[in-house]
């Protein structure tokens, strides 16, 4: 598919748009068949982030009101993971942190000791995403487990000056092709309804493609009163949010990708449609600063559609991880270098 015929589809009317959802489902059953996989996140620290990203409640550069708060104890993190997988049906976690980077050597350590026991204690594929990270801290975090990095790229590089200027596109995109290059596993979409058009909503699905992501979260603006998002926000329509799940899964036919944040906003009484437009993922649990809806009202919408759980866990990873360890202090001289 070509930008041309990729504009085409997500610009097309409301009377298309189940015409369109019906062909983007034919294409998700044949990569992805009928199962959903469900993810879970732990906001393991939040705040006070040094970015001023216009959408985010945790910037310190917005008078959100926003609980604020240290990393979590790698025993909290745990405790985060099991619970996600055991009451959730969750089989990803993530673990999230606020700021441009994770600060310290202390703080990495914590996330790949949370990670490990995560690795050994649980079936949970393990995902972190804390901000930009040189390939040595990566290396470091796969030693112990870690399978996936999530680094939302936000929005089209033609638009991201209009949502952050404290950091650059470019390192964002280093921070995703150093996590490729050494064979981690890569989930990274965007956040909608920041005011970017549709053809910057098909140049970042483009960006994706090529950069090869297994994973591509779709957000659309919940706005949060304080944040310069909030002060422009105009809601996107629901048959608009379909359009865009069904372009994307056009544009990305073997990626797992779904609506995460604002979902149930954004979508209301057609909430379950999104996986009938092409998404086969979806985020269970609450979000990083606000409320999800009962992961128990997740679970029926998917069975009232006809469709299953995804239920494909990590493989057991301990005797990976043993092997690791062998190799653990080349990585750790690589991580203090």
């Amino acid at each position: 598919m070509d930008l041309k015929d990729a504009l085409k589809i997500i610009g097309a009317g409301d009377d298309e748009t189940f015409e369109l959802m019906l062909k983007a489902n034919q294409i998700k059953q044949k990569h992805k068949g009928n199962k959903i996989k469900l993810c879970a996140i732990v906001n393991a620290k939040s705040g006070k982030c040094s970015e001023n990203c216009s959408f985010c409640a945790q910037s310190a550069h917005h008078q959100t009101n926003m609980p604020s708060y240290p990393l979590l104890s790698s025993k909290e993190i745990i405790k985060a993971a099991k619970a996600a997988e055991k009451n959730m049906g969750a089989t990803c976690f993530s673990v999230v942190t606020s700021g441009k980077a994770t600060k310290t050597k202390a703080e990495l350590q914590t996330i790949g000791a949370s990670l490990e026991i995560i690795c050994r204690e649980t079936k949970l594929n393990r995902c972190v995403s804390i901000g930009t990270l040189t390939k040595p801290e990566l290396l470091e975090l796969k030693a112990k487990g870690l399978k996936r990095l999530h680094h939302n790229l936000e929005t089209a590089k033609s638009f991201f000056d209009q949502v952050c200027t404290t950091h650059t596109y470019e390192e964002r995109l280093a921070t995703i092709k150093a996590a490729k290059e050494i064979g981690l596993e890569v989930c990274s979409g965007g956040i909608f309804g920041l005011g970017e058009s549709l053809e910057q909503r098909i140049e970042l699905a483009f960006t994706l493609k090529e950069l090869n992501v297994e994973s591509v979260p779709i957000n659309i603006l919940n706005p949060i009163p304080g944040t310069p998002a909030a002060a422009t926000y105009r809601p996107m329509r629901p048959l608009e949010v379909l359009r865009l799940i069904a372009t994307y899964r056009f544009i990305l036919p073997t990626a797992d990708f779904g609506i995460f944040g604002g979902r149930e906003k954004a979508l209301g009484s057609l909430q379950p449609l999104m996986f009938l437009a092409g998404a086969n993922v979806t985020l269970v649990g609450d979000y990083l600063t606000t409320k999800g809806q009962a992961p128990e009202k997740d679970l029926q919408m998917i069975k009232d559609l006809g469709l299953e759980i995804d239920n494909e866990t990590c493989p057991d990873r301990i005797g990976a991880v043993s092997k690791m360890r062998g190799n653990r202090e080349v990585h750790s001289q690589v991580f203090e270098h």
